[in-house]
């Protein structure tokens, strides 16, 4: 009994160890995409280095009333923004109606009072702009009469959507957007999200890394 026990801790525990991980990492680094070809936010932007290209970015659209805005704005930046700003490539666009610069002062100069604010950019633009960039994500979503969405969104480097497909709480499984109202869903399901892509990218250095010490 004693040389099973040995046996089976060399040799069966490691093996259900090692598929259990393998399955864990597979899971781990796909997350898929929903939607190709999303319109940069470049040519709205009076900021010539704010792009999606290159950049992993959460995009927001804020709307005209700040009363709904703050408290959106404030749960993606404490639960998303203070997690992630010193990584490469990030950065969370906010997209706000032109005209609305004087209303949203006073929110962005109280969040720059406890944060480092570098990688937020907030894009002031006409209606016809934040329709067109917000249906380029092509979700079953809307934006409501104040041009505000409650959901924020991932957009990768190379312009495309990404969330879930196999979602456990929406109805066909797919998640477009995470609702910023929700701190259990920015935490639980966006802060996972993002941190998938980052292993993505992580994995997809190292297998750069190899080929070129091959050649």
């Amino acid at each position: 009994m004693k040389k099973f026990w040995v046996l089976f801790s060399l040799f069966v525990l490691p093996l259900v160890f090692y598929i259990f991980l393998s399955k864990g990492i597979y899971k781990y680094s796909n997350l898929p995409i929903l939607t190709e070809n999303v319109v940069d936010v470049k040519p709205f932007s009076s900021e010539e280095k704010v792009t999606f290209n290159e950049n992993l970015s959460i995009v927001c659209f804020l709307g005209n009333d700040i009363k709904t805005a703050k408290g959106s704005m404030f749960n993606l930046n404490q639960t998303i923004y203070k997690r992630y700003y010193q990584k490469p490539y990030f950065q969370i666009v906010a997209i706000l109606p032109k005209g609305t610069e004087t209303t949203f002062k006073d929110a962005i100069e109280e969040l720059s009072a406890f944060t480092d604010i570098n990688k937020w950019h907030f894009i002031y633009t006409n209606n016809s702009n934040i329709n067109l960039l917000f249906n380029s994500f092509e979700t079953p979503f809307k934006l409501n009469e104040n041009l505000y969405s409650e959901n924020a969104y991932i957009i990768d480097m190379e312009l495309r959507l990404r969330g879930r497909k196999d979602d456990e709480d929406t109805k066909d499984g797919k998640l477009y957007g995470y609702n910023m109202k929700s701190i259990s869903t920015l935490k639980n399901k966006m802060k996972d999200d993002i941190a998938i892509i980052y292993y993505q990218l992580k994995k997809s250095a190292e297998k750069e890394q190899r080929r070129k010490r091959e050649i």
